[in-house]
């Protein structure tokens, strides 16, 4: 599948709805000896009443909230029973994307604008509150009178990423763009054509605050942030990684105190692996995980762990754990169950005293969200750190003086 600006997003959502429905039994397990198995999982709730094809999930202290690509409300669920605690009435037309962190909830939408909530609860009641519109409604005359950054997003924002140590929120967007959001003041801060062809996913890595985007043109790229005098604040390329020959549909990435690693989806059904360098801080491909017989559209991992998920147009999630070996991953499980295309995912942890315990969040073009339950299965290893505890490879979030003096001059 190749995402073109001409598609509307609606048209986007509608692909690949052709798996037929897989039965699905109580408990499950890999294909390991029974006397040791590697992965147990079984489906905990089905959600239903969704208003549409579900084409974004996010999890934060223990509420699921769901958008839907046929309705401009955001429905909220709270763990461990799923109960339906209502919906977020945006009022911006069509949800595209959300995110969510802490009671911040953020929401895109068709008008190519994204709105900040506010999201409490209390007495069994969840309550939202609209905290600002960017870009607001005099965002244009700021823009013009700063000469900065056009005002808006001239087509439909596909993904959004947030970085909260500086408080930043990036927008991309079907007209090949990304933006920086100052959210505190509601401000654009950079703007920049990122690719080709449109922005697909983003991801900001919270060690560093480097930011990586792809496209349907197939690349993926990492920038860094600047900052230049007069407060200004420049983004800059730092590596273009081309080893999709299709489509990159997702993004994720797993930290540890001695290892960094990105995935990405591609409409090839292939799941690419990168490895951080210790040496230089760049990624180089180190696998590629084979399995998905349609294009892989979403990708989700639990941060600092080994088990990665991939959900496909093949209406199946696959389950991978990176083994010690450098660039292994052996695929744990096929999760059936879906109807159709499986289009996002999340993951949350629980604790387990063997293994790694897992909620996997799925969202379907079938209208449904599933939840999962994984017991993975993960010897323990101990952390390799340095004398000082650091992290061998981590890097400064803002650029050098060589750069920043570039920069400078380019902007000047």
């Amino acid at each position: 599948m190749e995402l073109k600006s001409r598609k509307s997003f609606s048209d986007y959502l509608q692909e690949g709805q052709t798996s037929p429905w897989s039965s699905l039994s109580p408990l499950h397990l890999s294909p390991s000896p029974p006397s040791t198995p590697t992965i147990l999982y079984h489906c905990l709730a089905s959600l239903r009443r969704l208003g549409g094809n579900v084409n974004s999930i996010a999890v934060s202290r223990g509420l699921v909230f769901t958008a839907s690509a046929d309705s401009g409300r955001v429905r909220i669920w709270s763990t461990p029973g799923f109960v339906d605690r209502g919906h977020v009435r945006t009022g911006g037309g069509q949800v595209t994307t959300i995110f969510v962190h802490g009671s911040t909830l953020i929401t895109a939408h068709n008008d190519h604008r994204v709105r900040v909530w506010t999201i409490s609860a209390a007495s069994g009641r969840v309550y939202s509150k609209k905290a600002a519109t960017i870009p607001p409604n005099n965002h244009s005359l700021l823009s013009f009178l700063r000469k900065k950054c056009p005002s808006q997003h001239g087509d439909t924002i596909t993904t959004i990423a947030y970085y909260h140590a500086e408080n930043l929120l990036y927008t991309g967007s079907f007209d090949r763009a990304v933006k920086a959001w100052d959210l505190s003041k509601a401000t654009c801060v950079d703007s920049f054509v990122a690719h080709d062809e449109t922005v697909s996913a983003m991801l900001v890595n919270p060690d560093d605050g480097c930011l990586f985007t792809s496209s349907s043109d197939g690349s993926i790229k990492v920038w860094r942030r600047a900052h230049v005098e007069n407060g200004l604040t420049v983004h800059a390329l730092i590596s273009v990684l081309r080893y999709h020959a299709s489509p990159v549909n997702a993004l994720a990435l797993t930290r540890s105190p001695n290892s960094c690693f990105l995935y990405s989806g591609s409409s090839n059904g292939n799941v690419n692996v990168y490895e951080k360098e210790a040496a230089t801080g760049g990624f180089k491909v180190t696998g590629v995980l084979r399995g998905h017989r349609l294009a892989v559209r979403c990708v989700a991992a639990e941060g600092k762990g080994k088990v990665v998920v991939s959900g496909s147009e093949d209406a199946t999630i696959r389950v991978w754990k990176r083994e010690e070996e450098e660039g292994v991953h052996t695929c744990l499980a096929v999760m059936e169950g879906h109807r159709g295309a499986v289009s996002c995912m999340a993951v949350s942890v629980e604790a387990e005293e063997e293994g790694v315990g897992l909620l996997v969040y799925s969202g379907s073009l079938d209208g449904m969200v599933k939840v999962w339950r994984l017991k993975v299965m993960v010897e323990k290893e101990e952390e390799d750190e340095d004398e000082e505890g650091e992290v061998a490879f981590e890097m400064s979030p803002v650029l050098p003086p060589l750069w920043m003096e570039k920069m400078r001059r380019s902007v000047s």
